[in-house]
């Protein structure tokens, strides 16, 4: 498959902006669900939209469409999400010492609008060079909101053999090979309401219980493969009324499943004895979701095998990294898809100050357009 030329690397760069501009927080991707359908539409690629959006919590579902290929049968999937993580600030882009930067003080957009953009450029060359292979470009919601959309997303009607997500914002090169479970516990506690100065006896705090349980727990990372967060503590009504109740929000990362469910079950039993401490003899009820599974891949996994070859034919050389952090890949692996998760080149996803350089966004449509073509030149699977 041909390179791409400058006009096309220019097309990029606008889109990737455009992109950016367009508020898409997780639930509302629908005004950027609708760019992607008018991109492809004009390229005369039929877009199909499923019925996750009320099962992710989105005002959108997930976008699915298919280029041909040369017709020899293989298929490859691209995948990007469509939504952000909440905004401090609009997204003005500019472009600062050769990357992209939000004029404002908040996050561009690049996780994971980036990669949406390159798969646009992908669908667009793709019109005017037939691709080497058939080429699944699959556009989620909800990445952020737990990997919701991919989640509630049919990977049984992909007629891919595996495919590829691009959002890790590390230098390009590096591939996923392992990522964490992810466990999320939320606990609930109930005290008794009294006024703070009057009756304070009669008080039983919800907020101190909460208190109590967070500083038992373990926090940050636990080890090479294990990460412990509270996210969020919420509880009391004034500062002069006793706090009756008292939320506090929790998540356990480990590559290691065992030790995700080992550490998930310590933090539960340090919530209940905290509420049972004699000062604060509150009731809790605590819940725990396992939001997303882990995976571990193997440098003999077909997907594996051509993302090193696609890479190494843009000159990069391929390095393997354990993630902490989840993508659409764990959705889609956990579903029986095989897939990979690569690194974008991003810099400083959910912060304000994100920024991807120019370059970065260039080279990796190289490795998209690179990975097609490793993908073609793939031997077929032995039969079993």
């Amino acid at each position: 498959m041909p390179g791409v030329g400058e006009l096309e690397r220019r097309w990029l760069s606008g889109a990737f902006t455009s992109l950016c501009r367009i508020e898409s927080p997780s639930g509302h991707e629908r005004a950027c669900a609708e760019m992607v359908r008018a991109e492809l539409g004009a390229l005369g690629i039929p877009v199909h939209e499923d019925d996750a959006g009320p099962r992710a919590g989105s005002d959108c579902g997930n976008l699915l469409a298919r280029i041909p290929g040369p017709g020899s049968g293989r298929s490859v999937l691209l995948c990007a999400h469509l939504d952000t993580v909440p905004l401090l600030a609009p997204v003005e882009p500019v472009l600062v010492d050769g990357g992209w930067e939000n004029a404002n003080e908040g996050i561009l957009g690049a996780d994971n609008k980036a990669a949406v953009a390159v798969i646009l450029a992908i669908a667009r060359h793709a019109a005017a060079e037939r691709p080497p292979v058939e080429v699944e470009l699959l556009f989620t919601v909800g990445e952020e909101l737990a990997l919701a959309g991919a989640r509630a997303f049919d990977a049984a009607s992909l007629r891919s053999e595996f495919g590829y997500v691009f959002d890790h914002a590390s230098p390009i090169g590096e591939v996923v090979m392992a990522s964490p479970s992810h466990f999320r516990i939320e606990a609930d506690f109930r005290g008794a309401a009294a006024h703070a100065g009057i009756r304070p006896e009669d008080g039983r705090s919800a907020v101190l219980a909460a208190a109590r349980a967070v500083a038992s727990l373990p926090h940050g990372r636990l080890d090479d493969e294990t990460t412990v967060n509270v996210g969020r503590i919420s509880g009391g009504t004034a500062m002069n009324v006793v706090p009756e109740r008292c939320t506090v929000l929790a998540e356990v990362r480990s590559i290691d499943e065992s030790r995700a469910e080992s550490v998930t079950a310590e933090i539960v039993d340090r919530v209940h004895d905290a509420a049972n401490l004699p000062d604060c003899d509150c009731d809790v009820d605590v819940s725990v979701q396992r939001t997303f599974s882990g995976y571990r891949l193997s440098e003999r996994d077909r997907a594996v095998t051509v993302a090193h070859a696609a890479l190494r034919a843009c000159g990069r050389e391929p390095v393997a990294i354990h993630s902490g952090g989840g993508s659409d890949a764990n959705a889609l692996i956990a579903a029986g898809f095989p897939a990979v998760n690569l690194a974008n080149g991003t810099e400083r996803n959910h912060e304000p100050g994100e920024r991807v350089a120019e370059a970065a966004l260039q080279e990796m449509l190289d490795v998209a357009l690179s990975l097609l073509q490793s993908a073609a030149d793939l031997a077929p699977a032995a039969a079993v």
